[in-house]
């Protein structure tokens, strides 16, 4: 089983020179990324063992705070494997279920919501109506998770019948955190970090609220145009944490990744379910492909790391970008 691990990509030049070593490959693939510039930070992980891991760039280009091992990132989508967790960790305790219907935790939903289940909304299969595309265009404050069932409790309607069809909802995983607070009692900042990172180690990794608590070594946010750089930290749904507000940094995602090989967090049953696709390509909170023949359980796999992948013999890979 190997594991690679990027933070901090966006977008990496499709064509490597083949005549080139691995190790000059992978600097290749990172040169926009090197020097004065937003960074990023790349670990190769085999069998518990890192193999190779880099550091380009900069987390900060105002303090010239360079990416390091312990740069937190936000993770934006990756975050969901973690919400999928929690609520994994809810289904462990007998608390809900699979079929469990979202309106026995959420009452209020109109009657739209009526056969939407937990196990839709951890696959994707819901129908709920994407958030991003009912915030008021006056709005100025960024939405939070809350914000999310407020927009979706005005709604009448689905994308499509619940259980119908695949269709990526970052307004399911609002939900799905939501609920992890109505059920535990707790915030799901703190149930994170109680349940999760502590226990996996993650000592730096956060679910990022602003006033409530604090980002260490954290890499900021820029948008990238020819030679202009301008600071571009956030938008108006990265307070959203469901769906994509955590922050981690490499040498966290390297215990995350150890602690997927064991079921102290939760019952290899549900672990196992995680890696399950439904409809689509999708389990709970991780891409689940085939890829020529081997299992490939992964999170936004850029193609140009194609190249390099296939040098790699190997069972499957998380790849988080």
């Amino acid at each position: 089983m190997l594991r690679l691990l990027i933070l901090g990509l966006s977008l990496l030049p499709l064509l490597v020179d083949c005549s080139m070593t691995g190790r000059d490959k992978i600097d290749f693939l990172f040169e926009a990324y090197q020097g004065d510039v937003p960074g990023a930070a790349f670990m190769v992980i085999h069998k518990g063992e890192i193999l190779d891991e880099r550091y380009y760039g900069l987390a900060d280009i105002e303090q010239k705070t360079k990416v390091s091992r312990t740069t937190n990132f936000r993770l934006a989508s990756v975050s969901k494997q973690f919400t999928a967790m929690a609520i994994l960790q809810l289904m462990d305790q007998g608390i809900i279920k699979f079929s469990t219907g979202l309106q026995h935790v959420f009452p209020e939903f109109p009657e739209y919501a009526e056969h939407i289940t937990y196990g839709q909304l951890l696959h994707h299969t819901s129908g709920l109506i994407s958030y991003e595309y009912l915030i008021p265009d006056t709005a100025i404050i960024p939405v939070k998770d809350i914000d999310v069932l407020e927009l979706l409790l005005q709604e009448d309607s689905t994308y499509f019948p619940p259980g119908s069809d695949y269709r990526y909802s970052n307004s399911g995983y609002a939900l799905l955190a939501l609920t992890v607070e109505r059920l535990s009692g707790s915030s799901f900042s703190k149930y994170l970090e109680e349940n999760i990172f502590k226990p996996s180690r993650m000592e730096q990794s956060v679910a990022y609220v602003n006033g409530v608590n604090s980002v260490p070594d954290r890499a900021f946010g820029y948008h990238v145009i020819d030679e202009d750089i301008e600071f571009s930290d956030q938008s108006m749904t990265s307070s959203v944490l469901g769906d994509g507000g955590i922050y981690s940094s490499i040498a966290d995602l390297f215990n995350w990744d150890q602690e997927l090989y064991n079921t102290d967090l939760v019952s290899k049953a549900l672990l196992d379910s995680a890696y399950s696709p439904w409809l689509k390509n999708y389990g709970c909170g991780w891409r689940i492909e085939d890829y020529k023949g081997l299992k490939r359980i992964s999170q936004v796999a850029p193609v140009a790391f194609e190249r390099i992948i296939k040098d790699f013999r190997t069972q499957s890979f998380l790849l988080s970008s």
